[in-house]
């Protein structure tokens, strides 16, 4: 998502965190220490992974760099051949890669069978022909922002809003065959939107077991590397995340090492601190959520190694596979 606008603006002052702190960036470090290695070998030809321009703090939490039993199959974990972008369009007919899976089918049997999972694809394509939709104000709990923006792109124009839609089909089909019943905000089904309010909204009335939220940056070139964004503890107003802070650390701390090792993306090297994980206060899709929910910035687009990685339907693939697995562990506990 780009870096400015609502749910998007520039973090502010950070403090320095210690204590229970400490022990879960420990915990990463062997994760992200692999994913660094890959990164160091393939970043000058455009193999490593980069973030956005929102923020990221904390790391790794035990298990976070190792898929949990039960989490996608090997079929699953292989990037389709059909996987590459073809130029065209989001369809919405036929299930693959780049189009949706109906979502009504039914969950497969499998370990996630009864866990509801809220995908949020980031954006929405229609929403550059909404202007005056999308910029009214919502409240966020804490304050009021303009109800959604437009999101980033490449500098060839690839958007951030088609790669939200296809990573998100992508982490729904590996969900499903993993048992869960999985709920889009959004699936390229409406003109625009929704709004932030109305995207934390659709997760608190599934009952969601987690809700993660995809989207990718649009910093300066040369800030590379994924983060994931975590709530920050609120009670103001309507937001009070009090209940999700702990779960939803969690969640973030599992994605971000299952990330590493599955993209070979290194963290964010300028936010976070090299952590992979950053906590907001500010972002209304978070502050109005009651379930365990989570950002992840999947890479710069602004910067071409990573915007070729963007671009490409393998690592989109990898992407939605590391994002998964943080899911399947998260959820088996």
């Amino acid at each position: 998502m780009s870096y400015v606008g609502p749910d998007f603006d520039p973090p502010g002052p950070r403090r320095s965190r210690r204590g229970p702190m400490t022990v879960a960036v420990a915990a990463l470090v062997p994760g992200a220490l692999v994913g660094w290695l890959v990164w160091q070998a393939v970043g000058d030809s455009g193999g490593g992974g980069s973030t956005s321009a929102t923020s990221t703090t904390s790391a790794g939490a035990p298990g976070a760099s190792s898929a949990a039993p039960g989490s996608a199959s090997a079929a699953a974990r292989t990037p389709s051949a059909s996987g590459t972008d073809d130029g065209k369009p989001p369809s919405s007919t036929f299930s693959g890669p780049d189009t949706p899976a109906a979502s009504d089918l039914p969950a497969a049997a499998g370990p996630l069978k009864g866990k509801v999972v809220v995908i949020d694809p980031g954006h929405n394509p229609g929403n550059f022909q909404h202007s005056a939709d999308i910029n009214r104000k919502v409240n966020i709990g804490t304050n009021w922002k303009e109800c959604d923006t437009t999101g980033t792109s490449t500098n060839a124009g690839y958007t951030e809003a088609r790669f939200t839609l296809d990573v998100s089909r992508r982490l729904r089909t590996l969900l499903q065959q993993e048992g869960a019943t999985v709920k889009f905000t959004q699936d390229g089904d409406r003109s625009w939107g929704p709004c932030v309010d109305e995207r934390a909204r659709i997760g608190n009335d599934a009952h969601a077991d987690a809700v993660v939220s995809i989207h990718a940056d649009g910093s300066a070139a040369g800030n590379r590397g994924f983060h994931v964004i975590l709530p920050a503890s609120v009670h103001s107003g309507g937001a009070d995340t009090r209940a999700i802070v702990a779960p939803s650390r969690d969640l973030g701390e599992r994605i971000a090492g299952n990330f590493v090792r599955d993209t070979g993306s290194a963290p964010s090297n300028y936010i976070g601190g090299g952590t992979g994980l950053d906590v907001r206060s500010d972002l209304g899709g978070l502050n109005l959520s009651t379930v365990p929910k989570v950002f992840i910035e999947c890479g710069n687009m602004r910067d071409s190694k990573d915007a070729a990685l963007l671009t490409s339907g393998a690592w989109r693939q990898k992407a939605a596979r590391g994002i998964s697995e943080g899911i399947v562990s998260f959820l088996h506990g």
